[in-house]
Order: C-alpha cells, then sequence, then structure tokens
C-alpha cells in the first residue's frame, strides 16, 4: 500500500484533520451554519443543503480512489470544517487540495494555514507530488486572497468551467509545483507563527 492508497490522520498545534466518516454529517451541518456559509452560492458548501447527497458524493470520489475527504477538529476534539485531496492522479503525480469551509469561529485564525502545510507536507514529502492545485470561483475574492497568501501562484482561469445550480462558473486556478515547496513551506511557518490564517 502507498501514500496513495493510504488516508491518513495529520496531525499539528491547532488543527487535526482525520479521514473524514458518516457520522460527521450532523457536525458539518453545524459548521457550515456558522456565518450561513451555506448561502454562500460561489462555494461548494452549498451542497450541504442536501446533506445526505453532499455526503454520498463525498464518498462516492473516495470510495474511486480521487479523493480523499478530511474533517477538521480543533485541540478540543470539536469539528470545524472540512477539506480534502480531490481530483488525484497517481500516474501524475498531481492532486488538488479543495472542496474546503471552515466554520465562522475559526476563521481567520491559525486553522486553515496549519491545516494546508500539513496538507501539502503530506503531498510533497509523502506522496511525491509534482504539482498542487488549488481552484475557487472567480467571485470568491477572500478564498483568492487566501490562497494567494499561501504562496500559491496563479495559473489562469478556466472560463464557463462547470455549472452549478444553474450557473456557469469560471474557476480560479493555483498551483505549487514541487521546486517550490521549500519556500512555500517557509512562507506557512511564517505565517503560522505569526497566527495569520484565513479560512477560505
Amino acid at each position: 500500500m502507498t501514500a496513495w492508497d493510504h488516508q491518513p490522520t495529520l496531525v499539528g498545534q491547532h488543527v487535526a484533520l482525520r479521514p473524514l466518516v458518516h457520522a460527521d454529517r450532523d457536525a458539518l451541518i453545524a459548521a457550515a451554519a456558522e456565518g450561513g456559509l451555506t448561502d454562500l452560492f460561489f462555494t461548494n458548501v452549498a451542497g450541504l443543503n442536501d446533506p445526505d447527497a453532499f455526503m454520498a458524493a463525498t464518498f462516492k470520489e473516495r470510495d474511486f480512489g480521487r479523493a480523499m475527504p478530511f474533517a477538521v477538529e480543533t485541540p478540543d476534539g470539536k469539528l470545524v470544517g472540512l477539506t480534502r485531496y480531490m481530483r488525484m492522479s497517481t500516474p501524475h503525480k498531481r492532486l488538488e487540495i479543495g472542496g474546503t469551509f471552515y466554520a465562522k469561529s475559526v476563521q481567520r485564525s491559525g486553522v486553515n494555514t496549519e491545516a494546508k502545510l500539513l496538507l501539502l507536507t503530506h503531498a510533497f514529502e509523502a506522496m511525491g507530488c509534482n504539482v498542487v492545485q488549488i481552484r475557487t470561483d472567480w467571485f470568491n475574492k477572500r478564498s483568492q486572497a487566501a490562497i494567494e497568501r499561501l504562496g500559491a501562484k496563479r495559473d489562469g482561469v478556466l472560463r464557463s468551467h462547470q455549472v452549478m445550480d444553474g450557473r456557469v462558473r469560471d474557476l480560479v486556478v493555483y498551483s505549487i509545483i514541487a521546486s517550490e515547496w521549500p519556500g512555500v513551506r517557509q512562507n506557512l511557518h511564517f505565517l503560522l507563527s505569526r497566527h495569520e490564517g484565513d479560512g477560505q
């Protein structure tokens, strides 16, 4: 079994990322309800308006080997969000970090920064990724700012790339390649030391 087949539990000082389970359904709904995240049309969190379909789709991607969904927990064991590896391609050593949201109570804290540090460290250093992508909606300016602060570089815009709830979405694509990882890692440690994270 390789690192691409086994989903780990990743633990930091501010956050722990563990494999999502079906029993997390209600806690996810509660986390998304903070700040009315499900009302944001430009995020995938809106899918939690139909939580059973959302969970089914999430685990379907996992079972096909295309995703690893992580429950995001604070040190006291409270579930405060969701993130995942997705669009995983073992032959090309490529994946995306996405489908991410955090409860309002932990936004603009160290949670997002440390979660990205944990995910990127595992992707580059355990899985041997050549590239990690992050995508966000054209209208989600806060998310774009958070991604850029991490150190990812903007590749471009995929225009009319996706239809969600009847709206044709433009997606902004960012990436970090393996040779850039040491610098990005240093930046994330610096940001984390100053607690300059931001939910995206």
